[in-house]
């Protein structure tokens, strides 16, 4: 029994560690190059002000919900309940740009009769819920 207790929380911090570099890759790429990250979605940023706000968005969140979730995770002396807490609220956020996808989605298919490609919008959608479930899985399984 103490053994898959063990397991299980090596997969809740495997899951969690997966997530932060998700969050710290996006982070670091928006912050050195916003440009190239929100080009794929047709956004072009030709103003230090569109720059700035890409890297606050993307770089700066990005990095601060890796952090969170790493201290959340493994700082000594946090309580289960506020690494439960951090967890969840990460999980709600990628569901609920999740959501956000399918709307858009379904706005475009009714006032311009256009269905959104898949890369990158439902690309993103697969991993924004891929990234909650990670999140909720380790939640669920820490013990």
């Amino acid at each position: 029994a103490e053994y898959m207790g063990d397991a299980m929380s090596v997969a809740s911090a495997t899951l969690v560690i997966i997530v932060a570099i998700f969050f710290f890759g996006m982070g670091i790429y928006g912050l050195a190059l916003p440009s190239q990250l929100i080009n794929p979605f047709g956004i072009h940023l030709p103003s230090a002000a569109a720059r700035s706000e890409v890297r606050a968005v993307y770089g700066g969140f990005g990095v601060a919900t890796a952090i969170i979730l790493l201290i959340a995770k493994f700082q000594n002396g946090i309580s289960r309940g506020f690494e439960q807490g951090v967890c969840v609220t990460v999980a709600v956020s990628l569901l609920g740009m999740a959501c956000g996808r399918v709307i858009a989605g379904v706005v475009e298919l009714i006032f311009t009769r256009k269905f959104t490609t898949f890369y990158p919008n439902w690309f993103y959608f697969f991993v924004e819920l891929a990234l909650a479930a990670c999140l909720l899985v380790a939640v669920l399984t820490a013990s």
